[in-house]
């Protein structure tokens, strides 16, 4: 019993080392990040859209703050009223709805709204980690990632170890040693930071 609980904790323990990995790399990726909950294939939005085809207004409540109420709640029920009449006026008001709804999510995470953003627009990774949820399989998930950092990883280390032996020839591959050195020390120590102090949500 010892022996298998051993076994889970280290499971557990590779399974948060890999989500941090990942946290870290789409903190120093030269990239911007996916907007999820801005896009109309992430789950505030879905659940948005759902919520005004099925006249389910709980189904929203959950992405924003209880002060929120106040402005969402009747923006959705004049936009539910408005759904069988004219489709210009339509389309407008509930865009409007979707954007303060979004917008008002954004800021309960902390982060900002640049406007909402089409389908395809999330990250795969991000997708995966929704689908992993919907069917059961973190697994699947766990395997993409290992598979990522691994890739990332491994690029970066390579990069600097092949200009480790040169790096004192000349000024200028000194240089592209010190550019290669601090990309892969900064991953190294994104981790390390994530590890001893815990990551955040961000977008």
């Amino acid at each position: 019993m010892k022996r298998r609980n051993y076994y889970l904790s280290q499971s557990l323990q590779q399974s948060l080392f890999v989500l941090s990995l990942i946290a870290t790399f789409s903190f120093i990726n030269i990239q911007p990040a996916s907007a999820h909950c801005d896009s109309f294939d992430g789950p505030a939005l879905m659940d948005a859209a759902k919520a005004l085809d099925t006249n389910n207004v709980e189904l929203i409540r959950k992405w924003i703050r209880p002060e929120d109420e106040a402005m969402v709640l009747p923006l959705f029920h004049k936009t539910l009223r408005l759904k069988d009449g004219d489709a210009e006026v339509y389309e407008i008001v509930r865009t409007h709805f979707y954007e303060t709804f979004v917008r008002l999510h954004r800021e309960m995470e902390g982060a900002s709204f640049t406007g909402l953003k089409p389908v395809g627009t999330t990250a795969h990774i991000t997708v995966m980690s929704d689908k992993a949820l919907e069917t059961g399989n973190f697994n699947q998930l766990l395997v993409a990632l290992n598979r990522h950092v691994n890739a990332q990883l491994t690029e970066k280390y390579e990069k600097v170890a092949a200009l480790y032996p040169v790096k004192d020839r000349s000024v200028e591959e000194g240089r592209m040693f010190v550019a290669a050195y601090v990309d892969y020390t900064h991953a190294v120590e994104a981790v390390h930071d994530i590890l001893a102090g815990g990551g955040h949500h961000n977008h």
